[in-house]
């Protein structure tokens, strides 16, 4: 069986079930009845991840992170040798409880030193994790433990403050998720996503830490569409989604099917005077976003990044524009050279997921086609940084319900073949 194989059975598949861990007491699977709308905190679903288990000595909550390289599945077809925690990129969600203790023992296996800083936790200065200024280096082999209290709740990161350009770019990030000890606020879906980018050359295995603007893989939880988890929810549910930025780009990034309120950024909840509606919210820099809204309307919505570029996966930057241009005279005497040679772009680039698909140009080794995802109606025509809001009336559990069938007389169809129609 070939990867091509196995992505094709996934796509129409996506990836069923959804990962989460209830109370903050490790990796739980979400594959159960679905809960009925209560005061009692909904488990967190961190996208296509899990949480990090502790264990509780002397009142204090224990976690262990090890900093390591790993080998990472962007999508069947691109693996790299990348750098995370515990095994993975983005590392386990780490979550706790508004007041909680919490003593974090980190260990280096990576060939450079390393840190962690907290973003966006108020702590002693001496666990800031700023390499040289707040600690020294956790060189290879050592590790060293951070010990505060956690006073806010909201959504935090973590990440790297040594070789920061490096480490960052290698994939060295994650989130944690401070839940209030009581929610005046509560969910009955909670997920949770970390957008970053990628500079991975055609034919290579490693990121390139060097690239400054032009990625060319696209993330959420170090996935790319169409093998990003959905959230699967019930209609009349109240939802959160939470996200991280790591990445080198801002990401204005974009809900279909509900208008959302921005309730919280990384220094915690926004009073709701300062609340509005909307369906765009830019996710900056080092920085995070939490909105919330009641799911009302059935039917399978896209969540993703709002610039075109960034759900798309492997592009060439610095290609000629082919668009108007008429090519195909040239095919003959180019593919003598190049043996099954035919040109692309000429009336736009929808045909290169078609031709990828039948296998017609195959894509460079480790790298990905621009876009992989379908539905059921046939290409969706992207990559990147998008997954599906799956809205149902009726669930028996939060596993991947397969694609929304439409109710008669609500899907647009064809009226006409005729170019010169006219109503």
């Amino acid at each position: 069986m070939t990867d091509r194989d196995t992505l094709s059975r996934r796509q129409l598949l996506l990836a069923a079930g959804v990962a989460g861990a209830a109370g903050g007491a490790g990796a739980a699977t979400d594959t159960g009845p679905a809960r009925a709308p209560s005061s009692s905190r909904a488990p967190l679903v961190t996208l296509n991840g899990r949480s990090l288990p502790f264990k509780m000595k002397g009142g204090v909550k224990e976690f262990h992170l090890i900093a390591e390289e790993i080998e990472h599945e962007f999508a069947p077809g691109t693996r790299i040798k990348a750098w995370g925690y515990n095994g993975s990129t983005p590392g386990p969600t780490i979550e706790a409880i508004e007041g909680d203790r919490v003593r974090i023992f980190v260990t280096n296996k990576l060939p450079e030193h390393t840190t962690v800083h907290w973003h966006g936790i108020l702590l002693p200065n001496g666990m800031d994790g700023v390499g040289g200024l707040n600690q020294p280096q956790i060189a290879p082999g050592e590790t060293y433990v951070y010990e505060f209290t956690l006073r806010e709740s909201g959504t935090r990161m973590y990440h790297p403050h040594a070789d920061e350009m490096v480490q960052v770019a290698m994939g060295m990030m994650g989130l944690i998720i401070i839940h209030p000890r009581v929610d005046p606020h509560p969910v009955q879906r909670d997920f949770a996503i970390l957008l970053h980018n990628w500079a991975v050359h055609p034919g290579t295995y490693r990121p390139d830490p060097s690239v400054m603007t032009d990625f060319n893989l696209w993330t959420m939880n170090g996935k790319v569409f169409p093998m990003i988890d959905p959230m699967v929810v019930r209609t009349g549910q109240r939802v959160r989604i939470r996200i991280g930025n790591l990445s080198m780009h801002e990401h204005p990034m974009h809900l279909h099917g509900a208008h959302f309120k921005v309730v919280g950024t990384d220094a915690g909840r926004i009073p709701e005077s300062a609340q509005w509606p909307m369906t765009t919210s830019l996710v900056p820099v080092g920085g995070t976003v939490d909105i919330e809204f009641t799911a009302s309307l059935p039917g399978d919505w896209a969540f993703h990044c709002h610039k075109s570029h960034h759900t798309m996966n492997a592009m060439g930057h610095e290609i000629p524009n082919p668009l108007g241009v008429k090519q195909r005279d040239l095919d003959p005497q180019i593919s003598k050279h190049l043996p099954g040679y035919f040109s692309m772009g000429e009336h736009g680039m929808a045909e290169h997921q078609v031709h990828t698909d039948m296998s017609f140009h195959d894509t460079p080794e480790n790298t990905l086609p621009m876009a992989m995802g379908k539905g059921p109606y046939g290409n969706l025509e992207m990559g990147g940084m998008m997954t599906i809001l799956k809205v149902r009336d009726r669930l028996q559990s939060y596993a991947d319900p397969g694609f929304y069938e439409a109710p008669a007389g609500t899907r647009a169809r064809r009226v006409s073949q005729d170019p010169n129609f006219k109503p």
